[in-house]
């Protein structure tokens, strides 16, 4: 049996465990984090065939990279690609993809600047950090002064030295847009959910779509010209395993984000052949350690 090193021990170990066994895939979490690991020793009691995917703290992630020497889906340089929101986008929309209007910031940078930036939107305007996940520090400015505030605060965080990264977004806000995530495994459409929020959440204001801020996930059928759009942002990326955030606003649809490391959800949710893919992907990466050397 192939055997799976998984870097997270959340909902998705739970839920790819059984169904990778059934078709010859042993899934073991393998811990990165919140350990006391001497380098002289292995991370692991046994030897893997392929890991599931780069751990997200990217140190630690060097740690297990080097002590497991396994190919992952997803490497690193899979990871960073999708993480980096603002150069993923460039991408995107260098290629063609429909993304939203976005301004990327670089701190330290001046108020005649961010004035200018915020002068281009139809207030209001998202505020996001340009490498966090789970809708962390996502903010939504009105009105000028408020933007500036927020600018203020990010500037005091990214002052602090050791910051790895001091840059962030603005981008136009879709109101009542239908915010999707469609999965795409090994250049092929997989399946996807809509995170909703509800009646009450919205009624109360709130906008921002992340499960784990409260909203549900439910299974939908995509229609051809949105699986496409999703099995695009994953060729232009170049990553194997990638989920796609996609916004529907009316009749436009864009690519808002992408995600090299997607919880995986109930596969009630997702297309019948989900894990046989899956299951592929994994196969080959392990057979061939220069497709998972780097998620592409």
């Amino acid at each position: 049996m192939l055997r799976l090193a998984v870097a997270t021990d959340a909902e998705t170990l739970d839920r790819i465990a059984e169904p990778l066994a059934d078709r010859g895939i042993e899934a073991v979490h393998v811990p990165t984090t919140e350990r006391v690991q001497p380098l002289s020793e292995p991370l692991a009691g046994t030897e893997f065939d392929a890991g599931f995917v780069y751990p997200s703290r990217l140190m630690e992630g060097g740690v297990a990279d080097a002590l497991l020497d396994v190919p992952w889906v997803n490497g690193r340089d899979a990871v960073l690609r999708s993480r980096n929101k603002a150069g993923a986008l460039a991408r995107l929309g260098r290629a063609g993809v429909p993304t939203p209007e976005t301004v990327y910031v670089s701190n330290p940078a001046g108020e005649p600047e961010l004035r200018a930036a915020f002068e281009r939107f139809e207030p209001p305007v998202v505020v996001k950090p340009n490498s966090t996940t789970r809708g962390v520090g996502i903010a939504k400015a009105g009105d000028l002064d408020s933007f500036l505030g927020i600018c203020d605060y990010l500037a005091l965080v990214h002052d602090y030295r050791a910051a790895d990264d001091r840059s962030f977004l603005l981008q136009e806000f879709l109101p009542e847009a239908r915010d999707i995530r469609a999965m795409v495994v090994d250049g092929e459409f997989a399946g996807a959910v809509e995170r909703r929020l509800s009646a009450a959440d919205r009624e109360a204001g709130r906008w921002k779509h992340n499960v784990h801020r409260g909203a549900t996930a439910e299974g939908v059928d995509l229609p051809t010209d949105l699986r496409q759009l999703a099995e695009t942002a994953a060729r232009e990326l170049g990553i194997d395993w990638l989920g796609v955030d996609i916004l529907v606003s009316g009749d436009r649809a864009v690519v808002n984000e992408t995600n090299a490391r997607p919880t995986v959800d109930t596969a009630t949710k997702y297309e019948s052949g989900f894990y046989d893919r899956l299951a592929g992907l994994i196969r080959r990466t392990a057979d061939d350690p220069l497709r998972g050397s780097d998620g592409g």
